[in-house]
């Protein structure tokens, strides 16, 4: 990672929205659901898991909250039909979290609620820390009805180990991940050895305490520290999983596929590819140096 690669990630704002698109579409399968249920076809078919998000996040009206309600509902089914190794991934704002927290509540309820007619499963991402309480006093909520749910933490955040240790009772379905959104010092560690350390730790933590682990990284030492841990731990492949994003890296999805580990791709898609596509570039500098190169070209 170069000088010139974190001056491009900081400026981003600043390219043409042509020109990110280029680069992005290595990492969102595309516009349509049809492009993602493509792509999971594919992946299915090397023995990759996926699960799919539809990009979009804090809309401002309930018709936004409930269109993206349907059109999670409508790629359940189509996972259904199709019989794939799916399942899907919804962020909270994009259910109206921000616009009243019970219709955003009913509307994650009525999703699981046909999620489990389905005998399938919903992550609730995580987003920025203004979230991060509404997020997981929904997902304890939810959960007295719904097991067919988990939610994700991440490693950045000073109050993780906090939060992990409050729902140790529910023993959750964890997506374990480090964290993309900007945050102060205050709230989130910003030391990547401090971040991997704790990573670490939470990861021990939950396999320890019995939870399942999605364990969703893409930097190599975290890796080889997970397969030790699991290794020590004498645990099935029924207890974890590797987690990795569309296009990133794949010669080390294939390693970790090749040690025979379970691996799931997230998948996005949507209209809405530009803001996740920034945050993506920001959170890997060198991604964004093939931004300049895609200017020139």
């Amino acid at each position: 990672m170069t000088v010139v690669d974190r001056l491009i990630a900081l400026t981003l704002p600043l390219v043409p929205k042509s020109v990110v698109r280029k680069v992005a579409n290595r990492y969102i399968a595309g516009e349509s659901m049809d492009d993602a249920i493509r792509v999971a076809a594919a992946l299915n078919t090397l023995g990759i898991r996926a699960t799919m998000d539809v990009l979009g996040e804090d809309v401002h009206r309930f018709e936004q909250a409930q269109a993206a309600a349907d059109e999670y509902t409508r790629l359940l089914e189509e996972i259904h039909r199709l019989q794939l190794d799916a399942n899907v991934s919804i962020k909270l704002t994009q259910f109206g979290l921000k616009v009243d927290k019970r219709d955003c509540y009913e509307l994650v309820d009525a999703l699981l609620r046909r999620a489990a007619s389905l005998r399938n499963f919903v992550r609730i991402d995580m987003e920025d820390s203004s979230c991060t309480t509404d997020t997981l006093a929904i997902y304890r909520r939810l959960r007295r009805d719904h097991s067919n749910v988990g939610v994700v933490i991440q490693a950045y955040l000073r109050r993780t180990q906090r939060d992990v240790a409050a729902l140790a009772d529910l023993q959750p379905n964890y997506r374990l991940c480090k964290g993309v959104y900007v945050e102060p010092r205050n709230i989130a560690y910003r030391d990547m050895p401090i971040i991997n350390l704790n990573y670490a730790a939470i990861l021990e933590r939950l396999l320890r305490n019995g939870s399942y682990v999605g364990i969703a990284t893409h930097d190599e030492m975290m890796v080889w520290h997970a397969m030790q841990l699991i290794r020590d731990l004498n645990l099935p492949p029924t207890a974890y999983e590797f987690q990795m994003l569309l296009g990133v890296d794949e010669e080390l999805r294939d390693i970790v596929r090749h040690e025979g580990h379970n691996l799931r791709v997230y998948i996005p898609y949507g209209r809405d590819w530009y803001a996740y596509s920034v945050r993506r570039l920001r959170e890997n500098p060198r991604l964004a140096g093939y931004v300049l190169k895609a200017m020139f070209k």
